[in-house]
C-alpha cells in the first residue's frame, strides 16, 4: 500500500509565501514545514511561481515571483472536489449497460474490452481497456450491487491437486503411441481437425463428462458419459465425434488415464488417431486444460454432474465456442472451426437485442 499523503493547508501554503518574500529558498522552506523538497516545487511550479531573475536593490522587498497562498488554496480545493475527466465507465451510461451485458453472459472483461472494439470499431466512446474495466468494478462503493457485479466474473483457475504418483488410478495402456510420435503438423496447429481429450468430474469422482477442443480453433465438444469406464469413454467420445465431418476429426490428445484402455476402437469407429500424453504432464494438453478451467463456471466442483443431458451439454460448449478469445485475435471459435455456417456480428446482433 502507499503512504498516506495530506494535502497542503492553507496554514503552511501563507507561511509558503512569505518565506519567499523573505527570500528564503523553496528546499529551506521545504524543511521548515516538514515538507519534501519535490512537494513544495509541485505546488510553485502549478501556481505559477518563478525565481528571481535580478536581485532585489537595497530597501526593497523580495516578491513571491507571482504566488498567492489564497488563490493556491482555492485552486487545490476546486480540484480536489472535481475530477480532471469524468469517468467514462459509470452507472448508467451506455458502456456501463453493455458492460453489465456481458458480464452476466459470462464474458471476461478482456473478451468484453476485444466484443466492443470489434463491434463499435469508429466509436472510442462504447470501448474500454480491460484494466479500466477491473479498476471500475472493484472500486465500486461496498453492498449488494458490488457483490453481484464482482460474482459475475471469472475469479481465476483453482489450482489442480497433484495426482498421486506410483499408481493412483494409472496403468499401462496397450498399444499406444506417444506424443512425441506425432507429426509435426498438430505441434504447430497449422489445420483444425486435431482435439485434446479429458474428462471433468463431479462430486468423489462419482460422475464426468467428457471434453475435446480442437487446437487451432479452441472449439469445445463436450460428451455425456454413463461412467468412467473405458466402453463408456468409447460410447461417449465416439458419438461427440461422429458428429463431426471427417476431416475435422483427425487426431486426438489424451492423457493416460485407464477410461481411454479401448483408444484402438476410436481409431477404427470414427477415425481418430490417438495420442498419449506424458504421465504427470498436464501442459502437454494446456489447451483443454484452461478449457476445462473455463467450464468450471458452468460444471461446478462437488456437484453430480450426471443430471445433465446432453442438450444442456451442447448449450454450455456453444457459449464457449460463440465467446471471443483473446488468442484468436478476439474471434470467435465457432466463426474459425464452421466459417461458413456462423457469423459472429450477426449473432452479436441477435443476442444483444434479444439481452435488451
Amino acid at each position: 500500500m502507499g503512504k498516506n499523503y495530506d494535502q497542503l493547508s492553507i496554514e503552511e501554503r501563507a507561511m509558503i509565501q512569505t518565506q519567499l518574500e523573505m527570500g528564503i529558498k523553496p528546499a529551506a522552506i521545504a524543511k521548515s514545514i516538514n515538507r519534501s523538497a519535490s512537494t513544495l516545487s509541485r505546488e510553485l511550479r502549478r501556481n505559477g511561481w518563478s525565481r528571481p531573475k535580478t536581485p532585489r536593490g537595497p530597501g526593497r522587498l523580495a516578491v513571491a515571483g507571482g504566488y498567492r497562498f489564497d488563490a493556491a488554496h482555492k485552486r487545490a480545493h476546486a480540484c480536489t472536489i472535481k475530477p480532471r475527466v469524468e469517468r467514462r465507465l459509470r452507472p448508467g451510461t451506455p458502456l456501463w449497460d453493455s458492460v453489465m451485458y456481458y458480464l452476466r453472459a459470462g464474458y471476461s472483461p478482456e473478451q468484453i474490452a476485444g466484443t466492443l472494439a470489434l463491434v463499435h470499431p469508429d466509436n472510442p466512446t462504447l470501448q474500454v481497456p480491460h484494466e479500466t474495466l477491473y479498476t471500475a468494478l472493484y472500486a465500486m462503493p461496498r453492498g449488494e450491487l458490488r457483490t453481484e457485479v464482482i460474482g459475475w466474473l471469472r475469479f481465476g483457475h483453482a489450482k489442480r491437486r497433484p495426482r498421486a504418483r506410483g499408481g493412483g488410478g494409472r496403468g499401462r495402456i496397450p498399444d499406444m503411441v506417444s506424443i512425441h510420435d506425432r507429426p509435426p503438423e498438430i505441434e504447430e496447429r497449422l489445420i483444425p481437425g486435431h482435439w485434446e481429450g479429458d474428462f471433468i468430474k463431479g462430486a468423489h469422482n462419482r460422475s464426468s463428462v467428457g471434453t475435446l477442443v480442437e487446437r487451432t480453433t479452441l472449439f469445445t465438444v463436450l460428451a455425456k458419459m454413463e461412467n468412467a469406464t473405458a466402453e463408456a469413454t468409447l460410447t461417449g467420445f465416439s458419438h461427440a465425434l461422429n458428429r463431426i465431418e471427417a476431416q475435422k476429426r483427425l487426431s486426438l490428445t489424451y492423457d493416460q488415464g485407464r477410461e481411454m484402455a479401448a483408444h484402438q476402437r476410436l481409431t477404427e469407429v470414427p477415425g481418430v488417431k490417438v495420442y498419449f500424453a506424458d504421465p504427470h504432464s498436464p501442459w502437454q494438453r494446456g489447451i483443454n486444460e484452461n478449457t476445462n478451467g473455463l467450464l468450471r463456471q458452468y460444471l461446478p466442483k462437488g456437484g453430480d454432474l450426471s443430471g445433465f443431458t446432453q442438450e444442456e451439454l451442447d448449450a454450455i460448449a456453444w457459449q464457449l465456442n460463440t465467446r471471443p478469445r483473446k488468442s484468436l485475435g478476439f474471434k470467435c471459435p465457432a466463426e474459425l472451426f464452421t466459417p461458413d455456417a456462423f457469423d459472429f456480428r450477426q449473432h452479436h446482433a441477435a443476442l444483444f437485442a434479444l439481452g435488451h
